[in-house]
């Protein structure tokens, strides 16, 4: 019943300094962030202007000497304010300078506690669940040289890797959500008693249950699928998302069928059914929107015309 968004990034933010960072990067940074030296890490690509577009953003990072100069601004920065490292995408090469939107982007390595304040400046933003969530500007902020990951133009290959154990990781959340949801119905129905008898003796209790259930299943099968295609090398971008999307309803199908379990008293902050029913509305807006999951497959599994 708890919330992993304030450490589940973790799980795939060091990803990309795993599989494109310096032997130097991963000997100063690994054992730290493993042995809780380093606290949380924030990943910085989402922009105002650009929201889910991530070709189209605007923060800048522009080499001068020994150090690259940033000018930005990201939103719906999650941890931000509590985090030491930030895993930072910005257009190093102007867009009308490069044959493919793709390129002319790089991602840095910043470390946050050298910065804050110096250029850094991070904004909490208040929301209806509690993710941390944060606006983040960068103002002439100097980082060194020495924090681009790879090859300065290409991040944007390695941020989608990124994206996808990001997918995956968040479908098992939702996952984890609905058996949640699931088991408090079950044994709510169960032990609450109106006109006599159980209220889960009655189809139209149980029915909707169950259902969340078969719904919760599929999608759990379809994480194992994409985990172990992206754990084996292989491109899990349709999986990752078709996870996402099926989880993401599963977890909300069995959220209102234990509100609906519930009644009143799940609107009651004592039993936790309201909270959770709030957090997991999310995973249908992000980290990505199904809409754009639906226009992924529909381009990229069927083969339809590009819709965006």
């Amino acid at each position: 019943g708890c919330n992993g968004g304030a450490c589940h990034a973790q799980m795939y933010i060091m990803g990309t300094l795993l599989r494109h960072g310096s032997d130097a990067q991963k000997a100063e940074y690994l054992p730290r962030i493993a042995n809780g030296e380093l606290r949380l890490q924030a990943f910085g690509v989402t922009e105002p202007t650009s929201g889910t577009d991530t070709l189209a953003l605007r923060t800048e990072a522009k080499r001068e000497g020994d150090d690259y100069v940033v000018n930005g601004q990201k939103i719906w920065t999650s941890r931000a304010e509590h985090s030491d490292l930030m895993l930072l995408l910005a257009r190093t090469t102007p867009v009308d300078r490069v044959e493919k939107r793709t390129d002319g982007l790089s991602v840095f390595l910043v470390d946050m506690r050298q910065v804050l304040g110096n250029g850094l400046t991070v904004r909490p933003i208040e929301t209806m669940m509690n993710h941390s969530s944060c606006e983040v500007f960068f103002d002439d902020m100097r980082i060194p040289a020495s924090a681009l990951i790879g090859e300065e133009g290409k991040g944007f290959r390695y941020i989608l890797s990124g994206m996808n154990a990001e997918r995956i990781l968040i479908a098992a959340e939702c996952v984890g959500d609905a058996k949640w949801f699931i088991e408090k119905a079950s044994e709510y129905a169960g032990n609450r008693k109106v006109f006599g008898r159980p209220i889960g003796q009655n189809q139209g209790v149980q029915f909707p249950i169950a259902r969340a259930y078969a719904q919760m299943r599929a999608a759990e099968l379809m994480v194992h699928d994409a985990l172990a295609k992206y754990e084996g090398g292989d491109n899990a971008g349709a999986e990752a998302n078709m996870a996402k999307l099926l989880a993401s309803e599963a977890s909300w199908a069995a959220g209102e069928a234990c509100v609906q379990t519930f009644g009143g008293f799940g609107f009651a902050v004592e039993y936790d059914v309201e909270r959770k029913f709030r957090e997991t509305r999310l995973y249908q807006v992000a980290p990505i929107s199904t809409n754009l999951i639906l226009s992924y497959i529909s381009q990229h599994v069927l083969g339809m015309p590009r819709s965006h």
